[in-house]
């Protein structure tokens, strides 16, 4: 029986979700899996996997931004995200010294890491979608991604490769010479899964994002919901709040949903109204859902990126949170196509692992 050391980022429960398949084909296998993490992402991973060993280990610092300038938030955050991955680095080398592991899965922690121990990254963002007027932060954000990912053994992309059905488009993509050699497309990676239930709901709305943004869009969302025909289901994206109430016969409002009640949802509804945050992505497309309208979050580059991207795609309609006419914007979802069909998590996981972790977990 091998150890692994498992160890997701955790800015919101997306690094948590997708390494949730992962995590569960290691336990298949009888392997022992350490878990590092803190916050919503630890709090997620102890509640699904209890089996597991878990270790505090604390975030970088978020640059999340009220306004809409995430771009120069970020750019002032470089110096202390630098300082906070050497630390970081640190206090790896002291667990990695304390106990023995036999490979490390970190998703986006760019300090977790051994010289060691075979080493593999996680992410789906090798490069920064930015504005034209700062399209040198893509090249500079290519370099430092680059510069990381030389510390690890490979780097493993949630995605499909960029030559099928690129879920995440140029973010998956680096030219370096450190990155292009490590790089492995590993295939969506989601932590839910299709269930067979009957599409009972006809639209599935779910509100969030930083603030004030989440409040904006909730508060425009509202004006509107009662236009939406049929069973309307509405998560607020409040989880310090506990509430659920009928806004008339056919609309329920909840102040959120824990992730197995919002799997259920995500099965149970005809159409999806959300933002465009990538793990979304990957849950609407484990799920195989054709009918959804997103809202990306202001100022968050990839979410912007991601919903024009889809809409060049001809996927899937976005909006702006400031521009929204739900009944025009969901007859306008109708010329769109939803994702093409592609291998589900479970499988991806597995082949995941027989091609990369098992030469080296079962090579005794």
């Amino acid at each position: 029986m091998a150890h692994v050391f498992v160890s997701p980022l955790s800015w919101g429960l997306g690094h948590a979700t997708r390494d949730t398949p992962i995590i569960r084909e290691l336990l298949k296998h009888n392997h022992k899996v350490t878990i590092a993490s803190s916050g919503p992402a630890l709090t997620f991973l102890k509640k699904e996997f209890p089996q597991c060993t878990f270790i505090y280990l604390p975030d970088y610092p978020a640059p999340y931004t009220k306004s809409r300038f995430y771009v120069a938030k970020f750019t002032i955050y470089i110096p202390i995200i630098v300082h906070a991955i050497n630390v970081e680095e640190k206090t790896a080398h002291r667990l990695f010294t304390e106990k023995k592991y036999d490979l490390i899965i970190s998703d986006n922690r760019f300090g977790v890491y051994s010289k060691d121990i075979p080493s593999f990254f996680i992410s789906h963002q090798l490069r920064f979608s930015a504005p034209k007027i700062l399209s040198f932060a893509e090249e500079w954000a290519q370099n430092f991604n680059s510069h990381f990912h030389a510390r690890f053994t490979r780097v493993i992309v949630p995605d499909n490769s960029p030559d099928t059905v690129s879920l995440s488009g140029i973010l998956s993509c680096n030219n370096r010479p450190a990155t292009l050699e490590r790089i492995y497309y590993a295939g969506i990676l989601s932590s839910i899964r299709k269930l067979n239930l009957p599409e009972d709901i006809d639209f599935l709305i779910s509100v969030s994002g930083p603030e004030p943004q989440r409040t904006i869009l909730e508060e425009v969302m509202m004006k509107q919901v009662r236009k939406l025909p049929g069973r309307k289901f509405v998560l607020l994206g409040r989880p310090a709040e506990d509430f659920e109430y009928k806004m008339d016969e056919f609309t329920t409002v909840k102040s959120h949903a824990g992730r197995e009640e919002m799997s259920v949802l995500m099965n149970r509804a005809k159409f999806i109204i959300s933002r465009s945050g990538y793990t979304t992505m990957m849950e609407i497309a484990e799920l195989g859902k054709k009918h959804c309208f997103f809202i990306p979050t202001p100022g968050q580059t990839e979410q912007e990126y991601l919903s024009q991207y889809y809409m060049e795609k001809g996927w899937f309609y976005s909006k702006s949170q400031y521009s929204l006419d739900i009944l025009k914007d969901i007859e306008e979802t109708k010329k769109y196509s939803g994702f093409p069909t592609m291998q589900n998590s479970e499988s991806n996981a597995e082949k995941l692992y027989e091609e990369l972790f098992a030469p080296i977990l079962e090579k005794n």
